[in-house]
């Protein structure tokens, strides 16, 4: 085995035994580039991506740290009501008789078209605070907080959703769904949104207060959908309802407003037919 003397100093280097390369022109020693082409597969393990586990961290580090800024910088508020539903869940049922199975929309898409149209009436809500100052958003694009298999969470934009019709709506919060949890999001998803909805129905999860996702000023919160006593005008009945929570940027908005956002989501959702 013949080898140049930089070559030897390079397998030294590289921990790259000499019997193991073999010259690439036969005839000559071997050179320090041949030694480098051998180390290289043991390189590629070296820095092996990371699994899924390992991804499942980074992304829980990184949105704690975009957490703590958030209560850090932003002076949140809070507010809360419980939404009568019968009206909506009636609506739907009788809507989806009438649809096939794959275009049947979920009781989730009412609620999200209904804090995209409260977002259109009050864009005070609907924006980002930046350099001191209130931007608007340039349209209604719902941020769609997705839980991942592996863990971790995302927040893809739907973009002008107030705008789509309630079958095109629930389609795309399917394909955004999925995309997300195949990691095949866009780009333009992940910085898109101009208000945020997290729904925790689906955990059992009564109510969610959630902390916004800066620069954005305002993040809708949903628990389950239950059968809860309520105040008819005949005395108590059971309805189905659910809690609805805002969280705000006191900086953007106050009190007095965030309470007429949710009203205007209340609205909409008594009157399921102009969603």
């Amino acid at each position: 085995m013949v080898a140049s003397p930089y070559a030897r100093r390079r397998a030294a280097e590289l921990g790259v035994e000499l019997a193991r390369v073999t010259a690439s022109q036969p005839g000559h020693p071997i050179s320090a580039a041949d030694v480098e082409r051998a180390a290289a597969p043991r390189a590629a393990v070296a820095v092996a991506a990371p699994t899924a586990a390992e991804q499942a961290e980074a992304m829980r580090l990184a949105i704690g740290r975009l957490m703590a800024r958030s209560k850090r910088e932003i002076p949140h508020y809070y507010l809360a009501d419980d939404i009568d539903l019968t009206a909506a869940l009636a609506w739907l049922a009788r809507r989806n008789e009438a649809a096939p199975v794959a275009e049947r929309v979920l009781p989730a898409a009412l609620l999200y078209k209904a804090v995209a149209l409260a977002a259109a009436a009050r864009p005070e809500l609907n924006g980002f605070w930046v350099d001191d100052g209130f931007v608007p958003g340039s349209g209604v694009h719902l941020g769609v907080a997705i839980s991942l298999r592996g863990g971790g969470l995302v927040a893809p934009a739907v973009r002008d959703a107030d705008q789509l019709p309630l079958d095109v709506l629930m389609a795309a919060l399917r394909d955004l769904t999925a995309r997300a949890r195949a990691g095949r999001l866009r780009g333009s998803e992940m910085t898109d949104a101009t208000i945020t909805v997290t729904n925790l129905g689906d955990r059992g999860v009564r109510s969610v207060f959630g902390v916004i996702y800066p620069p954005q000023v305002a993040l809708m919160g949903f628990g389950k959908i239950a059968d809860r006593v309520w105040d008819v005008a005949d005395g108590l009945g059971i309805r189905p309802a659910v809690t609805a929570t805002l969280s705000a940027d006191h900086r953007a908005t106050d009190g007095h407003l965030g309470a007429s956002f949710l009203s205007e989501v209340a609205r909409r959702l008594h009157h399921p037919e102009e969603l």
